[in-house]
């Protein structure tokens, strides 16, 4: 085994203590009894969220170490989300029902998880070397909740009558976005993760696609051209619903996008920052799959493939509006109107005609990390692009995220094709 030098130990824990403090970072708003609520069953408590991630190393990576004594045996039970090879877990509808340990406990349990960890990354250069790109899965992990913390704290907010503020911040004056078609020609493409770095094992194998010629939109999709969907009737015209789109519209009574509420003559969304009016120049967000594909066949046109997405990131820039820069820039935590390539990564994760499936040739890892991403391939659609609520370093062009398509708590959006 090549053992890990000095340096790249070095580097490895203060990624390590970088991505656990941002986490703590997101939090510091946030009163005890605001992370202990869950709104809704898809919705976790951020106390679970903080404690779930140090699970994680806990059990993937320090129960390694000879030396190493679990810090509470109850929480292999509390703060397994899903892995079934490792054990039972706690209902994750009921998260909300866990009031003790408290949010002190929890935070203590981080701290000392840390500090076993760093001093084990200092003095064990062999298990480093092992347990290295189980370390990385960890902190891509914690960044995915890094983002589920924001959504689901924006829902849990949401419910409160006195609309309250998560993140002060920000939002510069707006131009009017415009929309410009982007031809791309016929070709055999080869398309998945083929690279340096770190990528999920469902971004892979890297497989040849043959796509036709198509056209692709530089913009996101703006909240006044989704006002005018919902002007023209849109919600209530069935010719431009999937029948499973139109079953939710009706059963859940969904008339504009999530947090959206009328005032009068005008619009008001709910915000990280509060209760603000819809900037109709700013990326629509918080829509489904199903409402995504109707917007597009309104608009006579159609979501992209997953596979005419990437192609269409391929060699542009990856800068954007993403939750790490908009915060030092003392910036709200919601999108803005980027354009051109600037559009195709950060603000709203982009909704694609893709369902969820393996690549061909794909096989999950073996062991309990083999459950991270295979066995969710059903019933999903896949999302591109990140958000404003991911990481600037946890993105790729390869990156696919997946949801279920009435998924609404996700800054998710729409970029249109034909």
């Amino acid at each position: 085994m090549t053992l890990v030098s000095i340096d790249q130990r070095s580097d490895l824990l203060q990624r390590f203590i970088e991505v656990r403090r941002f986490s703590e970072r997101l939090v510091e708003s946030l009163s005890p009894e605001d992370c202990m609520v869950q709104s809704m069953p898809d919705v976790s408590p951020t106390k679970w969220h903080l404690a779930h991630t140090t699970w994680f190393f806990e059990t993937f990576v320090l129960s390694k170490c000879p030396d190493y004594c679990v810090h509470d045996e109850r929480y292999a039970h509390l703060f397994n989300s899903y892995y079934n090879s490792i054990g039972e877990q706690y209902p994750r509808s009921r998260r909300g029902m866990v009031s003790r340990p408290t949010l002190a406990d929890v935070m203590e349990y981080r701290r000392s998880v840390d500090e076993s960890l760093r001093k084990w990354l200092e003095s064990d250069s062999e298990a480093a070397a092992k347990l290295a790109s189980v370390i990385e899965i960890g902190l891509q992990h914690e960044q995915q909740h890094q983002e589920l913390i924001l959504t689901d704290i924006k829902h849990v907010l949401s419910q409160n009558p006195c609309w309250p503020v998560f993140q002060a911040g920000k939002m510069d004056d707006l131009a009017e976005p415009t929309m410009h078609w982007i031809d791309h020609q016929e070709n055999l493409f080869q398309v998945g993760f083929d690279g340096d770095g770190f990528c999920f094992d469902n971004e892979q194998p890297r497989h040849r696609v043959f796509v036709e010629s198509y056209q692709i939109c530089d913009s996101l999709v703006s909240c006044g051209e989704y006002l005018k969907f919902i002007e023209d009737g849109g919600y209530a015209r069935p010719e431009y619903w999937l029948s499973l789109g139109w079953q939710a519209v009706q059963n859940h009574v969904w008339a504009a996008p999530l947090y959206w509420q009328q005032d009068g003559d005008s619009w008001l969304e709910f915000t990280l920052s509060g209760l603000r009016p819809v900037d109709l120049n700013r990326p629509v967000t918080h829509v489904s799959y199903f409402e995504a594909d109707a917007f597009a066949r309104w608009s006579e046109a159609r979501l992209p493939t997953e596979t005419e997405w990437e192609i269409a990131s391929a060699g542009s820039s990856q800068q954007g509006n993403f939750v790490d820069t908009l915060l030092d820039q003392g910036m709200a935590i919601h999108p803005g109107a980027a354009q051109g390539d600037h559009s195709l990564f950060g603000d709203v994760w982009q909704w694609t005609a893709s369902p969820y499936v393996a690549y061909p040739g794909y096989r999950p890892p073996a062991g309990a990390l083999g459950e991270y991403n295979g066995k969710f391939m059903c019933n999903q659609f896949v999302l591109r692009g990140g958000s404003v609520a991911t990481s600037s370093s946890h993105i790729r062009s390869t990156h696919r995220n997946f949801f279920p398509a009435d998924t609404r708590w996700q800054f998710s959006g729409i970029r249109l094709c034909r």
